[in-house]
């Protein structure tokens, strides 16, 4: 039962994987490097996953070579996972890429392989175990060496992310870290415990997690790259598009204090619109009165007094209406409704759709399709 649970994981994974690729590469008119590396850090582990459920559903060619055959998929997960973080972060000229490293080394992995099988008879089946776990061995020890890189470009050289902290807090990367580094250590046990005891089982947990691995990267790594280049891209027309500042009538007890103070407070909304402090998801009544050189209380009582709104409201309904100027634009039909309201300033996707919800009885979806 055991067995055929993990079997069927195995499977599911390694399709999911192929539907994955097939969905994304179709859908993308155009295609570039970080894409590429994604799909091909999910062909490989869906190649492996496969690869592996034949042998455990005891798959067998007639021929000895082709029985003996067997194609390290898995050694080049890594590297396409590494060229896929530093080209979604934009570093690949900073850092140094090891593709190349990878394609030699897997092409001399099957010369080498080759070789030994041509020259082996059906007693030296123990002698090509012995070869591929020294081949697995290898292989672990490379990917363990990118793994340590992708840690450090993530936890430790913050100088490196500078461009992609404007987009993406890469949380779920670092997640998927962590994720990843039990998946090495899986992977290191069943090593260990097939070489000493020859029991297939030990790789039952590596399966499970590279399955999960599946699904986290394919829909993470897709979701997240389309986000953060929806954001790029509308991040340059932005500033095209300005919002109206709202102002409404007060009595006026005093008719010279009055229109200096209103004169005052529309200084200040064109100030935050003109200079789009409002897009700014950490801006703060206390930053602005900063800028302004107000003091904070003033400040606050301008906006309370002329606008409609508190500071919080004011500064999220010039987002709001940023945000239904592109919602309703045809030339932003191909954004995500997400990546719209994390570049109108709101920092995620939970606050931008509740606060859209309270400005205009709507979510941001139903605005667009209605409009």
């Amino acid at each position: 039962m055991g067995s055929n649970f993990f079997n069927f994981l195995l499977i599911a994974g390694a399709i999911q994987g192929f539907i994955f690729n097939g969905v994304t590469l179709l859908s993308q008119k155009k295609i570039d490097k970080v894409i590429i590396y994604l799909n091909l850090t999910v062909f490989f582990l869906s190649l492996n996953n496969l690869q592996a459920w034949l042998i455990a559903k005891e798959f067998r060619f007639d021929m000895f070579f082709l029985r003996q055959f067997l194609v390290p998929w898995y050694m080049f997960i890594m590297p396409m996972f590494y060229m896929f973080l530093i080209h979604y972060l934009k570093i690949q000229e900073r850092v140094k890429g090891f593709l190349h490293i990878a394609i030699t080394l897997f092409v001399i992995e099957l010369i080498a392989r080759t070789f030994f099988i041509i020259n082996a008879t059906e007693n030296d089946v123990l002698a090509i175990k012995q070869y591929t776990s020294i081949e697995e061995i290898a292989n672990a020890t490379f990917a363990i060496v990118l793994f340590v890189k992708c840690l450090r470009i993530v936890f430790k050289q913050s100088k490196l992310l500078d461009f992609i902290a404007n987009y993406d807090d890469i949380k779920w990367l670092k997640r998927f870290l962590i994720l990843g580094g039990f998946v090495i250590t899986f992977w290191i046990i069943a090593i260990v415990l097939n070489n000493y005891f020859n029991d297939l089982r030990a790789y039952y947990p590596l399966r499970l997690a590279t399955s999960i691995l599946l699904y986290w990267i394919g829909y993470q790594g897709f979701f997240r790259y389309t986000l953060v280049n929806d954001r790029i891209l509308l991040r340059g027309k932005l500033a095209e598009l300005k919002p109206e500042t709202t102002q409404k009538e007060v009595p006026q007890t005093d008719s010279n204090l009055s229109e200096k103070h209103q004169q005052s407070f529309s200084t200040i909304a064109a100030y935050i619109v003109n200079e789009q402090r409002f897009l700014d998801t950490s801006l703060s009544l206390e930053q602005l009165s900063d800028e302004l050189n107000i003091s904070a209380g003033h400040l606050s009582k301008l906006i309370n007094s002329y606008s409609d709104y508190n500071f919080s409201d004011y500064i999220n309904s010039l987002r709001i209406a940023q945000a239904k100027a592109l919602l309703k634009d045809d030339n932003f039909d191909n954004y995500t409704v997400v990546a719209i309201g994390l570049e109108c300033g709101f920092n995620s996707r939970s606050t931008f759709y509740t606060a859209f919800k309270k400005f205009t009885d709507q979510t941001p979806s139903e605005y667009r399709k209605a409009h």
